[in-house]
């Protein structure tokens, strides 16, 4: 596992490339008589016959059987398919005499067909597939991908605990130094925009795009750190937040390439615990730092953070986007071979691909889909109102905990772990449901109707407005601080049973638009996040911390029925949907 980590992250490739592939080899670059068997003779056949990979109308059957060369003629009778046998296909390029597919023995049709030997999986246990890995090596690049989101979500919180520093170095008021946070968090709204669509493109795949874009959000945390005026550390906090954002949204999807569907939650679930804990113990980091050394320590603990992540994931993080892996496999076999007929379905796609489509997956189609797709519209709507109130609720922490019980800024942040302990103890009752309950329900193809996963969503949506009741009116010096504490961990039962029936829901219903779907609610839930903290103070000063946070237990009260309406009619808009999968 070791070796293939260290040969499929960014430093392997880098020392292939330098030596000539001398190092770090594959191991058909070992053994050549594995090339034969990542031939699909199947799918270049059907190139063949009718130039797609897919399998013929059922008109066009028997034409396929007649025309097969001396390798393929062993044909299945009920689906009229071309024998998979691979062990005794050449790779060499002999067709252009022939006019036979060399791969499969199949007449190239001189009008419709390709003469094209397509690639593949050599069968659904290849190790190369992500979903084939090892339990181990699942788990340790689940535990990068969770690393690198805290290492990012962290920058958000981490700047609260120095915005009185900010006042008083840049002499703005506190609504002003407020904006670091806000354009942090609108920064990491817009940047899965670009970053996760451009991730699924077999070409780039997820590696290159984390590990570009995170040495930018380190080495940003410098002038971040050292701005000279207010504009400056504004502008700086907005580009950190734009390019520390791929993980924040492709990392569910990086979590859906390795895991399949009948444990995708758990994998969620565990990433969704890297998510929370950024926005948790960022106060208490910042706070500790901010009353030892001043507010520009907070930058400098987000640098050595994601710095040591940077590191971390160069060495050891292996690409796991499957179309990424099938493009460069084929690659070296084309090297190895000589033969620029060898193709992959990837490859293929990526080829139709124009500037305007890309353009489209980049910008347009998260942002349609959101406003097109009832379902996405309204769970998107959803998480983004509890990420709003997450934030806006966040605010009265100093309000209650240091105005009302006399905390100083580091005990502030140990107010917070409340929220952590609430998603932890859900994270146990969840996996037990998962493993006991919902599991059972998947089909022999490892399917689940979406709506089943929003099961543990319509429990916790109760969560939200029984913790901003709880914490509003315990929150006063009568009541030991330990009461508000105790509501505050319901937030996080609330948000993690709602994030993780959410996310696997978008993905079921939605497997071929995954990145798109997530970076749609990244940036609508980021738009909540980053407006609503900038009258959260003088929401909770006018309206006092218990009417205040009434009102925000309204507005969760008011988004209980989303996600009964949709486990009741999910299946019938899915139905009427031309991108949602139908079960």
């Amino acid at each position: 596992m070791v070796w293939d980590l260290f040969r499929d992250s960014t430093f392997g490739q880098l020392v292939r490339l330098a030596s000539g592939g001398r190092y770090f080899q594959y191991p058909e670059e070992k053994d050549h008589a594995l090339l034969k068997k990542y031939v699909n003779e199947e799918k270049s056949g059907y190139m063949a016959h009718h130039g797609t990979t897919g399998p013929p109308e059922e008109g066009q059957r028997e034409e396929l059987s007649s025309t097969r060369g001396v390798r393929a003629r062993e044909a299945d009778n009920t689906a009229g398919s071309l024998s998979s046998s691979r062990t005794q296909l050449p790779l060499d390029d002999t067709s252009s005499e022939t006019g036979v597919n060399g791969a499969s023995g199949v007449k190239v049709d001189p009008e419709k067909g390709k003469d094209r030997t397509v690639i593949d999986w050599y069968g659904p246990d290849d190790p190369e597939n992500p979903r084939n890995w090892s339990r181990g090596k699942r788990f340790f690049v689940t535990f990068e991908v969770v690393f690198l989101t805290f290492s990012v979500y962290i920058g958000s919180a981490i700047y609260t605990a120095g915005i009185m520093g900010v006042q008083e170095q840049f002499g703005v008021s506190q609504v002003a130094a407020t904006l670091g946070l806000t354009l942090y968090v609108a920064g990491y709204g817009l940047g899965p925009m670009i970053w996760a669509p451009l991730s699924e493109i077999p070409y780039i795949g997820r590696s290159p795009i984390y590990i570009g874009t995170l040495f930018i959000f380190v080495m940003f945390q410098i002038p971040t750190a050292m701005a000279k005026n207010f504009g400056m550390l504004l502008a700086f906090r907005f580009l950190t937040g734009l390019f520390g954002s791929p993980a924040l949204a492709t990392g569910g999807a990086t979590i859906a390439d390795m895991y399949r569907p009948k444990k995708q939650a758990y994998g969620l679930a565990i990433w969704g615990i890297g998510a929370v804990s950024g926005p948790v113990l960022g106060p208490l980091i910042g706070g500790f730092a901010v009353q030892a050394e001043g507010w520009t320590w907070t930058i400098w603990e987000l640098m050595w953070l994601s710095g040591v992540c940077w590191v971390f994931l160069v060495f050891l993080f292996p690409e796991t986007s499957s179309t990424n892996i099938l493009y460069r496999r084929t690659r070296r076999l084309r090297k190895l071979t000589g033969n620029d007929k060898l193709t992959c379905e990837p490859e293929m796609m990526a080829e139709q691909m124009t500037g305007k489509d890309i353009v489209t997956m980049t910008f347009v189609r998260p942002i349609t889909l959101n406003f097109t797709e009832p379902m996405v519209f309204l769970l998107n709507l959803y998480i983004a109102l509890i990420y709003g109130l997450l934030y806006i609720w966040f605010e009265s922490f100093p309000i209650v905990f240091i105005e009302i019980y006399g905390f100083n800024l580091g005990e502030e942040g140990l107010a917070f772990l409340g929220l952590l302990v609430g998603t932890i103890v859900t994270m146990c009752f969840l996996f037990t449901w998962l493993y006991f309950h919902q599991e059972k329900q998947f089909n022999d193809k490892g399917e689940i109707e979406p709506e089943k996963r929003l099961i543990p969503a319509m429990v916790g949506s109760f969560f939200v407005p029984i913790c901003l009741f709880w914490f509003g009116w315990s929150a006063r010096p009568s009541i030991h601080w330990i009461m508000p504490i105790v509501g505050s961990g319901f937030f996080g039962v609330a948000a993690f049973l709602l994030f993780n029936s959410v996310l696997p829901y978008l993905s079921d219903a939605y497997p071929n638009d995954v990145a798109s779907i997530f970076a749609g609610n990244d940036l609508f839930r980021s738009a909540f996040g980053a407006g609503f903290p900038l009258f959260a103070s003088a929401m909770y000063k006018t309206l006092g911390v218990g009417w205040a946070s009434s009102l925000l237990a309204f507005l969760g009260v008011a988004f209980i029925p989303i996600p009964f309406l949709l486990y009741r009619y999910g299946a019938t808009l899915r139905k009427k949907s031309k991108h949602a999968k139908q079960f």
